[in-house]
């Protein structure tokens, strides 16, 4: 008996050697692609290593991969500059992995640090597969959140400071991710160029966030650090919202500093344009720590290159989906750092770029 004749359309007829109702188990199915044989007994064997195979044909077939949908939980204080925002789904692509294919993401923007906590229970209840944490606030929130959900963060600059991992090379615990920059070095360097635009400076402001961990390490550890080095002197201005940042400027500019540093932090990236025009008001020469200030009207900005950062992020949750842990992923740190000069800006401070800080500039605004 042939193929055909075994494996036949179902039929509710009586089997024609027997008699009897024609027991069948169904049919050849080749609608959408799909085959199922199912045979009269005795008539067709199928082995059970066909059967297994054909269904992990079929499972891992991109018209069923394409339904299965990983989700990620993504928690920020503001909204992701465009360029940033951009970065993370390039890395994401560059991986696989697409929004509306086989991600869904869940984006919680809190907008003030208090409703961190919340919103990172949010997340963990939604049963995301992995969480983002887009700043050093909302890692500590996610990370006090969840012990077993995989969490990346990016944007922390002292990722052991804050007890968010172990140590860099081995984090430990559920959380890993990218560093903004490498501790001890990284205020010393802003400040020396700076320092190349005011050669004269020797009494620099700062503006930090009270609210921010790692400002409170940078001002207890760093700024006495770079004051011995570079033998100067640092007042120390204090904003938590964005009415006390004119407070703020106000109060170090009667301080009569010859340049002033506001820190990085959400409350100072959400509000870069007022920032910059603080500064620009009350003639002090600012260092910044990424391109959102120095576009509009900010002096100089010099930083990781954070879209690079966001970038790389895709690559850390492609390896946690596919099943790495992240207490064996290392966090890494920055491998490019930008430099932004705003010309324009310069000369209404009346101050000369020296052409060696010009040839090292990334982007030059004029």
């Amino acid at each position: 008996m042939n193929r055909r004749e075994a494996c036949s359309r179902r039929e509710t007829g009586p089997d024609e050697q027997s008699g009897h109702p024609k027991r069948t188990f169904g049919r050849m199915d080749r609608r959408q692609n799909v085959t199922t044989l199912i045979c009269h007994p005795g008539r067709c064997r199928m082995k059970r290593r066909e059967f297994i195979a054909a269904t992990a044909a079929l499972l891992l077939s991109p018209a069923v991969a394409q339904e299965i949908r990983r989700r990620i939980g993504l928690l920020f204080v503001n909204e992701l500059p465009p360029a940033w925002q951009s970065a993370w789904l390039e890395g994401l692509r560059n991986h696989g992995w697409v929004e509306g294919k086989n991600l869904t993401f869940e984006y919680r923007f809190a907008r003030s640090q208090d409703r961190l906590p919340a919103m990172a229970a949010e997340l963990v209840a939604v049963g995301a597969d992995v969480l983002m944490a887009g700043n050093p606030q909302a890692a500590v929130a996610l990370k006090s959140a969840t012990a077993s959900v995989p969490i990346v963060f990016v944007g922390v600059a002292d990722p052991i400071r804050i007890g968010l991992v172990n140590n860099l090379a081995r984090p430990g615990g559920n959380i890993t991710g990218l560093a903004t920059f490498v501790p001890g070095q990284f205020i010393s360097k802003q400040i020396e160029i700076l320092r190349e635009l005011v050669p004269t400076a020797s009494k620099i402001a700062v503006v930090a966030n009270p609210g921010n961990a790692i400002h409170k390490f940078v001002l207890a550890e760093e700024l006495p650090q770079a004051a011995g080095k570079l033998g100067l002197n640092f007042v120390i201005v204090e904003a938590t919202t964005a009415e006390e940042l004119d407070t703020a400027f106000a109060a170090a500019a009667a301080q009569q500093p010859d340049a002033i540093v506001p820190f990085g932090d959400p409350l100072t990236l959400r509000n870069a344009p007022q920032v910059a025009a603080l500064a620009a008001k009350h003639r002090l020469p600012a260092i910044y720590l990424s391109r959102q200030f120095a576009t509009p009207a900010g002096l100089i900005s010099y930083g990781p290159d954070f879209p690079d950062l966001f970038r790389r992020a895709g690559g850390y949750v492609d390896k946690i989906l596919k099943g790495n842990k992240p207490s064996e992923l290392p966090v890494e740190q920055p491998t490019k750092y930008e430099l932004v000069i705003n010309l324009k800006a310069a000369k209404e401070l009346g101050l000369t770029v020296p052409p060696t800080l010009l040839a090292r500039a990334d982007d030059v605004i004029e």
